[in-house]
């Protein structure tokens, strides 16, 4: 255990919010009552027998303890962030003051949709935009992040098929998709079925047309995917779903890399979600609130989630207005109470109309940029013991495998991730793709600079060389964070809430 540890800071922080305080002692105290209580007005069934059993404590201790707590987190804020697959980059400060405006922020999910019009039309130009960048002309804001996204689409699928009298059963998915494609998979009631990947690490076209039969309702597919590659023979692979009467779908989590070059719907896609906390502003972490629009060729349309945002016609001279349609009769349902994240939909619509076209086209070409860069430096420093799993150059993100690391000096990735927290750095993804022996997952995003990406190469080198003359140091990581190295095998089946020093 490192010195640290033994700390009154360290000893504040591991004790809970229920430990601190005393009997009496106040943050806040209310003025009396001065409201007449109507009795029955609360049924009595419902009233508390005894006081509930909160925290008594000073306003210090409750800022102290909540400070404390949140420095034990990392954060964008704090420093280098590259997990791949999830696009951690920053996110513009005036998007937050834009949505905390009062008419944004304070706005009632159940106003009156006459008198939220200045709302409705943001998400309308909002869903005009995303169309845009998708290459398909209808959109539903509702779902309220990637996983529901994936949810909303491979639903949409079932209802298109429903829609012709077919019933299939199998969904496809690449040995490379994202784990929350199977999942989704499985939640919507179909059956998943692995498509294996080319040496190169694309799809396999042979395996694909191999297992694209009548019962097949889909495949869902990232492109770029997981690997960091783009999919070369996307045009071949719509042409074998499409012409086995199923759905192609793009699991929009590496949008980021594409935007202004290519657009799924081009591709032959169908159906595409968007993750507004990875591609555009919002904060990304934390379990949210995120959001994961879906974009529609024709044929999904009828399908999409109700009530839509739409635009009516001005009449009598007027100015066009905006409705929520609630008349779709072949529509899969609600995905949620209300139309979705709308703080979200706020910073995104800001995000694109600051940037613009060319903007974001700008973004995808430095976050590629980035990405070559790191894997050139770090392939001159340490491409021995970290080579590239596949490929030779990459989109916004590469996969290193540990491998040699592992067999050469008995440094598994796991120990170089934890280890690189006492370089005051995040990790990268790791043991993901499943297809990669010890594999690293890395995305630097558009949004640092040249300076931090030296000083990522730099760490990662110094550990390598480290691990040379002491691997154990590696093995027994990290030593400067507030808990050390945890049992996550065990943490999962026997959680325990509360540290013991």
């Amino acid at each position: 255990m490192s010195e640290a540890v033994g700390t009154p800071q360290q000893r504040e922080r591991a004790t809970t919010i229920y430990e601190k305080g005393a009997p009496g002692r106040r943050a806040f105290v209310a003025p009396a009552l001065d409201v007449p209580q109507v009795d029955g007005l609360i049924p009595r069934a419902l009233r508390r027998a005894e006081p509930p059993k909160l925290p008594e404590a000073t306003e210090p201790e409750i800022v102290r303890h909540y400070v404390n707590l949140s420095k034990r987190n990392f954060d964008l804020d704090s420093g280098f962030y590259p997990l791949g697959s999830c696009t951690m980059k920053h996110n513009p400060r005036l998007h937050e003051r834009v949505a905390a405006l009062p008419g944004h922020a304070r706005l009632h999910p159940l106003q009156d949709p006459r008198r939220a019009q200045g709302a409705l039309e943001l998400m309308f130009e909002l869903q005009q935009a995303l169309a845009e960048i998708a290459g398909l002309p209808h959109v539903s804001l509702q779902p309220s992040a990637g996983s529901h996204g994936e949810l909303a689409g491979v639903l949409l699928t079932r209802a298109y098929h429903a829609d012709r009298g077919e019933q299939r059963t199998k969904v496809l998915t690449p040995d490379s998709a994202h784990g929350t494609n199977p999942a989704t998979v499985t939640m919507a009631g179909y059956e998943v079925v692995k498509v294996e990947l080319d040496a190169d690490g694309g799809v396999d076209l042979d395996d694909l047309r191999d297992k694209t039969d009548d019962q097949v309702a889909c495949l869902m597919l990232t492109n770029p995917s997981t690997l960091g590659l783009f999919e070369p023979n996307i045009e071949e692979i719509a042409a074998i779903v499409h012409g086995a009467g199923a759905t192609l779908y793009y699991d929009g989590a590496n949008l980021n890399a594409i935007m202004g070059y290519s657009r799924p719907g081009d591709m032959g896609f169908d159906i595409v979600h968007f993750n507004l906390h990875k591609t555009f502003t919002q904060p990304h972490g934390g379990g949210g609130p995120g959001a994961g629009p879906i974009a529609v060729s024709d044929r999904i349309e009828p399908f999409l989630p109700r009530p839509q945002v739409v635009r009516r016609a001005p009449t009598n001279g007027g100015p066009p207005t905006f409705e929520l349609d609630e008349d779709r009769p072949k529509s899969i349902g609600k995905l949620r109470g209300f139309q979705g994240n709308y703080g979200v939909f706020v910073r995104t619509y800001a995000y694109i109309r600051s940037l613009g076209a060319e903007g974001l086209q700008d973004v995808s070409e430095v976050a590629v940029l980035n990405a070559n860069y790191l894997l050139a430096r770090l392939r001159e420093r340490v491409g021995d013991r970290l080579p590239l799993a596949f490929g030779e150059r990459c989109m916004h993100e590469f996969v290193l495998t540990g491998a040699p690391l592992k067999k050469e000096l008995g440094v598994r990735t796991l120990d170089l991730a934890k280890r690189l927290l006492d370089h005051g750095m995040h990790p990268p993804t790791v043991y993901f793709p499943l297809v990669v022996d010890e594999a690293l997952l890395i995305e630097p995003t558009e949004t640092e600079t040249r300076e931090t990406l030296d000083a990522f190469v730099d760490a990662i080198a110094a550990i390598v060389a480290e691990a040379q003359t002491d691997p154990q140091m590696a093995r027994n990581a990290p030593y400067t964070t507030p808990v050390r190295r945890l049992d996550e095998a065990g943490a999962a089946k026997r959680p325990r809430v509360r540290e013991i020093l």
